[in-house]
């Protein structure tokens, strides 16, 4: 039986950056723009009352659309996922078959497709993977929300002046705003690695190595 898992909050962050290594020693000392991408911390607590915050940075929900044809949009599905994925086991891990909820969630998902089998549809891919993740709220864990009126309390408790809202996974999805091209370059990333695991590809427009481009050049190439 699924262990219970209550989220309790929704905390964005974001990752280092040069900009506070540098520190402003010199005036005309020039810094670089890079980091501060963001990162979500997820805060649960088990049933034992062990809490743990589960660290998710921005670029993941670009991958998962990308993997798995999520509309971006989609931020309920997209949670749904990466909340739960942790705790898909690896057909490949022989332990897992010594974990009776993970050998569960093997034997009830024996056989689906995964982001990378080859001349599957993205609707398949997703189906796949949802079902994997109702194995696992069916065989190890399940997260839900704790009860507003309890997180309420802790709040008031702790001193803080705020109302925590009823979904405790609201900053998530009210914030989260998915840029297109950059969910794009990661669908396109994943059809190479995914078309060329099982034969060698040929690059086109619509599926490429790293770093190139394909043509649609207005110029005419010398000599040619």
């Amino acid at each position: 039986m699924a262990e219970t898992w209550t989220i309790w909050d929704a905390e964005l962050g974001y990752s280092t950056t040069s900009l506070l290594q540098a520190g402003g020693a010199h005036a005309d000392q020039r810094t670089s723009h890079d980091g501060a991408e963001p990162m979500w911390g997820i805060s649960r607590v088990r049933p034992d009352g062990v809490a743990h915050i589960h660290i998710i940075p921005h670029s993941t929900w670009e991958w998962r659309c990308a993997e798995y044809g999520i509309d971006p949009d989609d931020m309920t599905t997209l949670l749904e996922i990466v909340l739960h994925e942790p705790w898909i086991p690896s057909p490949d891990d022989a332990m897992a078959r010594l974990q009776p909820g993970a050998a569960e969630v093997l034997k009830d998902t024996q056989g689906l497709p995964t982001c990378w089998t080859p001349g599957v549809s993205d609707t398949d891919r997703l189906a796949a993977q949802l079902a994997r993740v109702e194995a696992v709220k069916a065989h190890r864990v399940r997260m839900v929300p704790e009860d507003r009126k309890l997180r309420q309390d802790v709040v008031a408790f702790v001193g803080l002046d705020m109302v925590v809202p009823e979904d405790p996974l609201e900053p998530v999805k009210t914030k989260t705003r998915l840029d297109p091209a950059r969910v794009e370059a990661r669908r396109l990333a994943v059809a190479w690695h995914r078309d060329n695991r099982t034969q060698l590809a040929t690059p086109s427009y619509a599926v490429k190595p790293p770093a190139t481009w394909m043509g649609r050049k207005p110029w005419v190439v010398a000599g040619g």
